[in-house]
């Protein structure tokens, strides 16, 4: 039995977006599914710390891959292991903070949906037939946050930290998982970023953009199970 689970969703996600992998792992690790709560990225890790297992590993997507780098900052003998999806270790570029604005207002004024369309568009996911089922599932995460949620979760990215460092002093196993189609958060960026992590590998899907968990499951599931069990993949 390896350490416990612990999946931290993505930004504006809950956790069906690990359905697929949690019901595969849990056959034989313990899963915690934990949320993010708080108003920015260190206040969510700083919440969840508490109410996690001793040592575990970390499985974080997005948002919640800045906030698995901010539990791995605070708490660096806790983690034994990390997975970051989609994840983007660089501050927001002002440019990108400054488009936010206009969808968090669209947000406050009731044009949820619209709100939801500009900060996720479609063109972010692999094209292909499944491309529509999987941004009608993130329109039916995200809309369950509400004016609000959006709100919190976007002003937590415009707010991140460089964490740049939390990589390169990454004592523990890092696996960085990047979809080839992702326009947000680009497979190029994520390669760079593992090459700063001394126990850093990368593996990138090509059948996956920016929600790898939901638009190709079972290449994200079988990457998780090689991470945490690389003797298994070596023999």
């Amino acid at each position: 039995m390896t350490d416990p689970i612990v999946f931290l969703p993505g930004y504006l996600c809950d956790q069906r977006m690990y359905f697929a992998q949690a019901h595969d792992l849990s056959r034989d690790h313990v899963v915690v599914q934990a949320p993010l709560i708080g108003e920015r990225c260190e206040e969510m890790a700083s919440n969840i710390l508490p109410q996690l297992p001793r040592r575990f590993a970390l499985v974080g997507a997005s948002l919640g891959g800045i906030v698995a780098l901010e539990i791995l900052r605070k708490a660096p003998d806790r983690v034994s292991r990390v997975c970051l999806i989609s994840t983007d270790a660089l501050p927001e570029a002002p440019n990108i903070a400054a488009a936010r604005e206009p969808q968090i207002v669209q947000c406050r004024t009731g044009q949820v949906d619209q709100a939801i369309s500009a900060a996720m568009p479609s063109d972010a996911f692999a094209p292909g037939p499944d491309r529509a089922e999987v941004a009608a599932l993130f329109g039916d995460m995200a809309r369950a946050y509400g004016a609000r949620g959006f709100e919190v979760h976007t002003r937590a990215l415009q707010r991140r930290k460089d964490h740049q460092s939390s990589l390169y002093r990454a004592q523990c196993p890092v696996q960085i998982i990047a979809g080839t189609h992702d326009t947000i958060v680009t497979a190029k960026r994520q390669e760079f970023m593992a090459g700063l992590i001394p126990n850093g590998s990368f593996a990138q899907l090509d059948k996956a953009g920016h929600l790898p968990t939901l638009e190709d499951p079972r290449g994200v599931t079988e990457i998780l199970r090689n991470w945490l069990n690389p003797k298994a993949k070596a023999a």
